[in-house]
């Protein structure tokens, strides 16, 4: 294979990544969609990109930096990856703004969400704010004078600032002064003003601006700009040399707060004199400088989504629906004594596994608890109930992950808190992520032990519960308990992984495992048996699974891959993956299940997994593989990743080229929504379930009378 060719072979990551955001933005700019809801887009883009810059632009900096010039799987180093990079975010960043001050802002002005900008303020509005500013502002921030960087202020990572550009004195060598503002955690970023209808509101650097000479009595001001950083955080420790774990991912976090400035936002007014003071105390290149004609920091618009009084603005709620075989009366291990219970989320409520561990907490024949926590809620009440139950005598062991990225001080607290309750918390393990979902409850019943199983493919959050979806699988299954109570030995002790009866684990095994499934789907096809692969996962990245999907392709395998951000993977290629298609679903919930589909000569084989198809995943994450086998369920996870290969309104299919273009209706054909279709699913199998009770003929009896 030449090198050419083999270098077609794989799509960027970072690049694949970022064509991730532009479907996010492009929901943004959808005109359907509601206005509420595009602005809520809109600030999901700015989030998304102001992590993408501390992580995957902070690292590949660091790789320049060094003068690394390895190359990635589509042939870029760092320093190509870092241009490519610059040129595609530079122009998603003018698409966000273009979005946001050409459409949104005037369409929620109509509405009556209304932006006040310094030179449209009514007079009541300005006294109004110079209110605010004189006593909640004025007295909290503080000017500071800056002649180089070694007086720089401090910097808080995202947050606002701004710097004011003074005239020298005579005595200077410098026609300029500087001075910066630092906003650093000032909680309000948008205040109120006065409206006779609707909602009107100010950004804070705007009344800043309009106020600035108060902080400089005496002095002429002749320029006030807002600004802010990104730094870098991609910084690492090395666990397995750590010896203390927790006291490590303190210092890593202090440490992100004084890294390198990896991206100046800037407002686009400012001058040349005060673009290059700041480049040069802070130590930017021009590339890494983003020039922009509105409010920083998009992603603070997240706060004006959930304003009272504009329901219209905003899609319909859906409430999630209980699964109709889960009896609320019954116990939780009563209702898995009968059957194995899958539930979807967010279409299905998560309530159920919260049920399962609370009850687990609260009932006297229950022995022991392990589970694995990831990331959680702010008052969480599955660790709540993971406390309660160690402080009621049960054997309680929690895997807290410190080291999920941006997570890590919540879970550091979580992990305090539940060492406080004599838990039994274990940092994962060393040299690697736990990213597994699992749950184990043993308990003592009147044939004896019994083992009740909860995998996930989503965080143990009830909150990301309602915006993410993903899937729960909750059993008694024996075998399963069995390899559940393996996997939790091995990481919680010095053991070697034993070989699991069912599932597969990273990354000893689990990418094993997936390779022999699509292999066995190309052995099949070249022997005339029925072969076929559907998965959904989040991302695709992985070159040695990537090669033998195109393997199975060649052999004539059909493939079909619901991915819904990274996907290295390129379809439709004659003599590659000319029988692989792609499609990627952005809608109103995020796509987080990973499910996978192997025919296997006809004797379908279903599993759901924590882990994505990436090198982080299967070599440096503590990941599960879990089969599917009961038979109404496997069906049920078939039906619903057939659902995405049928939308016409959300999905949007991967080209050859890299790009992405909506999958249209063919005429005739209804749109079909696939979230929407999973919902309404949902809510018929319950409203079946209310309709059959109904129709059931109670008769009461007197008192005393027999059945």
């Amino acid at each position: 294979m030449n090198k050419k060719k083999k270098l077609f072979r794989y799509f960027n990551r970072e690049l694949s990544w970022l064509e991730f955001n532009q479907r996010v933005l492009d929901e943004a700019t959808d005109g359907t969609n509601p206005l509420l809801e595009r602005l809520k887009f809109l600030a999901i883009t700015g989030s998304n990109l102001d992590e993408f810059f501390m992580v995957r632009v902070g690292g590949l900096q660091i790789l320049r930096n060094r003068g690394v010039t390895k190359r990635d799987p589509s042939g870029l180093d760092p320093v190509q990856q870092l241009a490519a990079i610059s040129q595609r975010t530079h122009q998603m960043t003018s698409d966000q703004y273009s979005c946001l001050i050409q459409s949104l802002e005037p369409g929620l002005a109509k509405e009556g969400i209304h932006r006040v900008q310094s030179w449209e303020m009514t007079e009541r509005q300005s006294v109004l704010a110079e209110q605010i500013f004189e006593n909640e502002i004025y007295p909290i921030l503080t000017p500071i004078a800056v002649s180089s960087s070694e007086d720089f202020p401090f910097l808080v990572n995202q947050k606002l600032n701004v710097c004011v550009r003074l005239p020298g004195t005579e005595a200077g060598d410098s026609p300029w002064r500087f001075a910066v503002i630092p906003f650093g955690y000032f909680g309000r970023r948008f205040l109120t003003l006065h409206a006779d209808s609707g909602y009107a509101y100010m950004s804070l650097e705007d009344l800043v601006a309009r106020f600035a000479d108060r902080f400089f009595a005496g002095e002429k001001i002749v320029e006030c700009t807002p600004f802010r950083i990104t730094r870098n955080a991609d910084i690492a420790i090395r666990d397995d040399t750590a010896a203390d774990l927790l006291t490590d991912m303190q210092e890593l976090l202090d440490a992100r707060k004084t890294s390198d400035c990896v991206r100046l936002e800037i407002a686009d007014r400012v001058s040349a004199e005060m673009l290059s003071f700041l480049q040069k105390t802070l130590e930017v290149r021009d590339e890494d400088v983003f020039k922009v004609p509105g409010p920083l920091a998009l992603a603070n618009f997240m706060q004006l989504t959930d304003l009272p009084g504009f329901d219209r603005l905003r899609n319909k709620p859906w409430a999630p629906q209980p699964n109709p075989e889960v009896d609320p009366t019954a116990s939780m291990f009563d209702v898995l004594a009968r059957r194995d219970i899958l539930l979807c989320h967010p279409y299905e409520s998560f309530d159920p596994v919260v049920r399962l561990i609370e009850e687990a907490a609260d009932d006297p024949d229950v022995l022991a608890i392990k589970q694995t926590l990831y990331r959680t809620s702010r008052q969480s009440p599955i660790v709540a109930a993971l406390a309660r139950a160690a402080q009621r005598g049960k054997y309680v062991t929690a895997i807290v992950e410190l080291k999920a990225r941006f997570d890590e001080a919540r879970n550091i607290e979580w992990a305090r808190q539940l060492e406080q309750s004599d838990v039994q918390v274990i940092y994962g393990v060393k040299g690697l992520k736990t990213h597994a979902k699992c749950c184990v409850i043993v308990r003592r019943e009147a044939h004896g032990i019994q083992r009740y199983v909860h995998f996930g493919t989503g965080n143990y959050n009830e909150i990301t519960a309602r915006l993410y979806s993903d899937v729960s699988f909750m059993t008694c299954n024996d075998e399963l308990g069995a390899d559940a109570t393996s996997f939790f030995n091995a990481i919680t002790g010095y053991s070697q992984p034993q070989k699991f009866r069912k599932i597969a684990a990273a990354p000893i095994g689990l990418r094993e495992q997936v390779l022999e499934l699509i292999e066995g789907e190309t052995k099949r096809k070249q022997q005339g048996e029925k072969a076929q692969i559907i998965a959904k996962l989040n991302s695709l990245v992985d070159p040695v699974l990537i090669d033998a999907l195109y393997e199975a392709s060649n052999a004539g395998v059909p493939i079909r891959l619901n991915v819904r951000g990274i996907c290295c993977l390129r379809p439709g290629v004659k003599g590659m993956s000319e029988n692989i298609s792609v499609v990627s679903v952005v809608g109103r919930f995020l796509e987080h299940a990973r499910i996978m589909y192997f025919q296997h000569g006809g004797d379908d084989r279903v599993y759901i997994s924590s882990a994505d198809w990436m090198p982080r995943n299967l070599d440096r994450r503590v990941e599960l593989l879990v089969p599917v086998e009961d038979s109404a369920a496997r069906r049920r996870l078939i039906s619903m990743m057939e659902v995405f290969f049928r939308d016409t309104v959300k999905a949007r299919k991967l080209l050859p080229d890299g790009r992405y273009v909506r999958v249209e209706s063919e005429a005739r054909q209804k749109p079909l929504s696939s979230q929407e279709r999973l919902y309404r699913e949902a809510c018929f199998a319950m409203e079946n379930v209310e309709q059959s009770h109904a129709t059931v003929f109670e008769p009461h009896r007197a008192p005393g009378s027999e059945a």
